[in-house]
């Protein structure tokens, strides 16, 4: 008797790949809708509106309701959360109540602020974590004690305490840096470099504690698996086994720790930009919210989902390529 098999993975797995894709596209059209309302909403019953503080306390009552109406704030919530809906589905941000300028010009003049900040405490933080962390796994004496006394308190020091300690010591006590501004990097690059040192060390020093930790204790798991002994029964050197086999091994948690971290930085920007007045997105939503400017406020809340939106796709390419099987499960 014959038997006839047919193969059907790669159909399978372009299935696969199409609702996954679906998946994620529905998932995240659903986070932008739900944090456009949420933002419009909070901003709409925070005390106080753009209308008065435009005219401050010396616009009359009959200046402030005309003012009002001209804003469009006597409309209704719906109304006016449907208009701007309207024009953001075609690309149009608005316009800034106070500049009278497109929030989309806005966001892109201090986007790249922002992304350098992200992007350089991440570098740091997982550079240094995943060296921290694996000298921790491969000594189990004070190297990995102090990983958990780090990671204590990184997690528990407040961020705004810890810029402001270390503009004391690397800008005040030893002026090695920029207490606060931004040098522009087609101005002058090492300006540049120098003045996002001091907010990088404090928005990823606590990511350092946090990766160092998962990685120590991801690798410890994976050195005490039986592939470990026998690769070093064949003759396998250290570096080798935990570098090429065990470290890739215990990269999936991390980097689910990587990729919550990546969205917690960007939370984190609001604060450490304020504190070191650097001109991004972070300190244009405290100055937008203060004034009530609601649609630099949804731009920038909206720029910032679409942020968390591209990290949760990156963290799932990264599953695939670090665990082949995670592509097809």
């Amino acid at each position: 008797m014959t038997t006839t098999v047919t193969v059907t993975l790669p159909r399978q797995r372009g299935g696969l790949f199409a609702r996954r894709l679906a998946s994620w596209l529905a998932t995240s059209l659903l986070l932008l809708f739900v944090v456009s309302v949420l933002t419009f909403l909070l901003v709409s019953l925070a005390p106080g509106d753009a209308a008065r503080t435009i005219l401050g306390q010396t616009g009359t009552q009959e200046q402030y309701l005309a003012l009002r109406q001209q804003l469009g704030l006597d409309d209704p919530f719906i109304v006016r959360y449907g208009q701007w809906l309207g024009s953001a589905l075609q690309g149009d941000l608005g316009v800034s109540i106070f500049s009278n300028q497109p929030v989309v010009s806005l966001i892109g003049s201090r986007l790249g602020v922002t992304l350098a900040l992200v992007a350089g405490s991440l570098l740091f933080s997982v550079v240094v974590g995943v060296l921290l962390g694996v000298a921790g796994a491969r000594s189990r004496g004070p190297v990995g004690r102090l990983i958990d006394v780090l990671a204590l308190v990184g997690v528990s020091v407040p961020t705004f305490w810890l810029g402001f300690l270390l503009v004391s010591l690397f800008a005040v006590t030893l002026p090695l840096f920029p207490a606060t501004g931004y040098v522009d990097f087609s101005y002058w690059p090492f300006g540049w470099f120098l003045s996002l040192v001091l907010p990088v060390l404090t928005l990823g020093l606590g990511g350092v504690a946090v990766i160092a930790k998962q990685t120590r204790d991801a690798m410890r798991t994976q050195l005490s698996r039986e592939f470990v002994t026998a690769m070093r029964a064949q003759g396998l050197s250290e570096r080798s086994i935990v570098y090429r086999h065990v470290l890739r091994n215990a990269a999936i948690p991390v980097t689910t720790v990587i990729g919550l971290m990546m969205i917690g930085l960007f939370s984190g920007t609001v604060l450490v930009e304020n504190v070191f007045a650097l001109p991004g997105l972070g300190g244009l939503v405290v100055e937008a919210t203060s004034r009530h400017d609601i649609p630099v406020v949804q731009g920038v809340a909206l720029t910032f989902a679409l942020f968390v939106v591209v990290t949760n796709l990156l963290i799932d390419v990264l599953y695939g390529v670090l665990d082949p099987k995670a592509k097809t499960t």
